[in-house]
């Protein structure tokens, strides 16, 4: 290390170019802005800081800090790239602790193998309890600033909440006809440097214990020497200081919050309560004490925040919905040269998911587009009447248990939005209503990508018929390409079998006068195919093939669209010339020697 004396002296021209690269440099890095979406799964899985206000929930490999006043985010994003279960803010809130799905990590310290499924902090801040999953069957309590295990135990029932006594001198871990106390001695962990056993004793449950504890909290206060349960069945079970069940009720009946959207809800309409509506449950809970804000997820992966400071007249001050499954595709809305004839606002964009809908999103939407609901969701488009997909725990669709919108294509003049679902239907909507406009059965196979031809290419077919027209591409695991016709209500023109595997991806080019499309799939092949212009429309046939050594996953056009790169399973990106076919470039896509290109 170079020590640097007198640094005004040395502030000169040179220096002011070093700073102004390193500007430019951070301005040119991409940041993660907002995350639309959550992963939570128990209240394990959900925080608050009552110091800040701040909200903490994992989405994915992602821990993201809502402030639910002023809808903003930020991020904590695991380089590990593992998702996270679990997390808890210390009492001072300056520290927040996680646990990873797959191998636990505290405070970078790893140990669990199977995952963490519960953690909490000391109430001093100064020790962290994890729990790992049932198969771990592992409680470990670490000394985090240290970085080791001062005590450990085995625990074999499935554990879904865990919490600290007022005095630190014990924590209690609940689940699946289990509570138990788990008694610290810090006085041995002085004396002795090494991970001592963690002395267990299980509450007495009497009646109780066939019982699924899902949730404890250890008495504050006059009721520090208290432990209270909660039962999936709705029971609140008090044990005292002898771990004895001392008495059950039934929840005693303070207020009702308001309920949730219904499953189904249309973004656009008011506030309505049809008697048959269903709603989705409550899948995890946490409490604000100082701000008395109370945040739930349910299990359509939607969260409200509630103001509960009059239990009388309880508020909404933040709520959003998120799909309920994964999501397949996401695509922007285009930008027009007369941004009258937009259907959309701009910025738009649309997601599909195997929760059966579409939906459109804008981060910063004008306010005549602003709804009850979320600040971020303009739309929810639902395919099929089924709403049991919207629910994270819904039932299977159909014989194959397929269900969902795999991928989703906007036409370039921003009118239609082709959709193509697992069960291998092709469903075209008009995105200024988004109304379903032509569905078309033709598989059982799911689609896996769609592509309309650019607006060139319709250039090329009214020289031809004397109209413009618009194609649409198709693509189904059943090795086939599809090309329909817009201008003929989406009609069959063509179906192409080159392929013997899955196809992966396709592109049309038509900057040229001739009309060119490009595949890719699971059969290492590439094909390159031309259009010859008939009477009845253009003819699509093979001018090259190009066989890999590797699965082809997807690819794109550059500006020019005369070149196509495509992502490979072996990491890197290959780049051919779309008239010839000839392999122009091959690009490492990966720092690491770890999994595969995907997109």
């Amino acid at each position: 290390m170079a020590e640097v004396s007198d640094p005004e002296k040395r502030r000169g021209a040179a220096g002011r170019k070093s700073q102004q690269s390193r500007r430019k440099r951070t301005n040119n890095r991409v940041t993660l802005e907002k995350v639309l979406g959550i992963s939570t799964s128990s209240s394990s899985g959900l925080t608050s800081d009552p110091k800040s206000g701040l909200i903490a929930y994992p989405a994915g490999c992602v821990i993201v800090l809502l402030h639910p006043k002023t809808n903003k985010q930020s991020h904590i994003v695991n380089t590990s790239r593992k998702p996270f279960s679990a997390l808890a803010f210390s009492h001072d809130g300056k520290h927040l602790v996680t646990g990873e799905l797959e191998g636990g990590q505290v405070a970078e310290v790893q140990s669990h193998k199977y995952g963490v499924s519960c953690v909490a902090f000391s109430t001093n801040s100064c020790y962290i309890v994890s729990v790992g999953y049932q198969h771990d069957m592992t409680v470990n309590v670490w000394d985090w600033r240290k970085g080791s295990i001062i005590a450990s135990n085995k625990v074999s029932s499935r554990v879904s909440a865990v919490s600290f006594s007022q005095d630190n001198s014990y924590f209690v871990t609940a689940g699946n006809r289990h509570v138990k106390f788990w008694y610290l001695d810090a006085s041995k962990e002085r004396r002795v440097n090494s991970t001592l056993p963690l002395i267990g004793r299980s509450g007495l449950l009497g009646d109780h214990k066939n019982s699924v504890f899902s949730g404890v909290a250890c008495g504050r206060g006059p009721a520090a020497s208290s432990t209270y349960c909660i039962t999936s069945s709705g029971l609140l079970c008090l044990f005292n200081s002898s771990r004895q069940l001392e008495a059950w009720v039934d929840l005693r009946y303070v207020t009702t919050l308001h309920r949730p959207h219904r499953l189904g809800v249309d973004l656009t309409q008011s506030l309505q309560h049809s008697p048959g509506a269903q709603y989705p449950d409550t899948l995890a809970l946490t409490f604000d004490p100082a701000s008395r804000h109370l945040t739930c997820v349910y299990n359509d992966h939607s969260v409200y925040v509630w103001d509960v400071k009059d239990v009388r007249n309880v508020g909404k001050l933040y709520s959003a919905l998120y799909h309920s499954s994964c999501v397949w595709s996401v695509e922007v809305y285009p930008e027009l040269l007369d941004a009258s004839q937009a259907c959309l606002p701009p910025s738009s964009f649309l997601t599909c998911s195997s929760d059966n809908t579409v939906r459109l999103w804008n981060t910063d939407p004008p306010i005549a587009h602003r709804n009850l609901y979320s600040n971020d969701l303009l739309r929810i488009v639902y395919v099929g009447e089924n709403m049991q997909h919207l629910q994270a725990e819904g039932g299977e669709a159909g014989a194959d248990g397929k269900a969902g919108i795999r991928v989703l294509g906007v036409s370039p003049d921003g009118k239609h939005l082709a959709a193509g679902d697992r069960c291998g239907n092709l469903r075209i909507f008009g995105l200024e209503f988004l109304d379903e406009l032509v569905k078309i059965e033709a598989h059982d196979s799911e689609v896996l990508c769609l592509e309309f031809s650019p607006i060139s290419t319709a250039q090329v077919r009214a020289q031809v018929k004397g109209h413009p027209s618009d194609l649409t591409v198709r693509q189904l695991r059943d090795r086939l390409i599809h090309v329909f016709n817009l201008e003929k209500n989406y009609s069959l023109e063509q179906t192409l079998s080159d392929h013997s595997a899955s196809i992966t991806a396709v592109k049309f080019t038509g900057e040229s006068p001739e009309v060119r499309m490009v595949s890719c799939g699971a059969d290492k092949s590439i094909y390159f195919q031309t259009a010859e212009q008939t009477a009845e429309g253009p003819w699509f046939s093979r001018s090259h093939h190009v066989v890999e050594k590797t699965t082809l996953y997807d690819m794109d056009l550059d500006s020019t669209r005369t070149h196509v790169a495509i992502a490979c399973q072996d990491r890197n990106i290959r780049v051919y010339n779309v008239e010839t076919g000839k392999l122009k470039k091959c690009l490492k896509g990966s720092s690491s020697d770890e999994g595969a290109l995907l997109k």
